[in-house]
């Protein structure tokens, strides 16, 4: 799955329980990622497949400042609108989209532990 925004190609990919946005520009071999991870240490029978912890967003400097952390995070959000799951932002990245973000609101999880 792809999605083009100004030049940079953003593809999910499955990671062992999880998976791993990644957002390659189209001038530059670089690449910025956003990892997620089902939520967990909860009961098994209380963990929620419809949970995604968003755990670590890097964009390294060569590709810094093109926005492309924020389009990472709008491609989880986008896919969680489609797809119906939750987000738990444990990425400090993540959280702050989400303060400028109150429209995305609906999609935080429970923050429970």
């Amino acid at each position: 799955m792809s999605e083009q925004a100004s030049d940079v190609t953003i593809t999910h990919h499955a990671q062992g329980q999880g998976g791993k946005y990644v957002a390659h520009p189209g001038d530059s071999d670089t690449t910025g990622f956003l990892e997620w991870e089902p939520r967990s240490g909860l009961p098994k029978e209380q963990v929620a497949s419809d949970v995604r912890v968003a755990t670590h967003t890097v964009v390294p400097e060569a590709i810094g400042g093109r926005g492309i952390a924020g389009k990472l995070v709008e491609r989880l959000v986008a896919d969680a609108r489609e797809r119906g799951f939750k987000i738990v932002p444990q990425c400090s990245y993540v959280a702050a989209k989400f303060k400028e973000h109150p429209e995305w609101s609906d999609l935080l999880a429970d923050q429970r532990s």
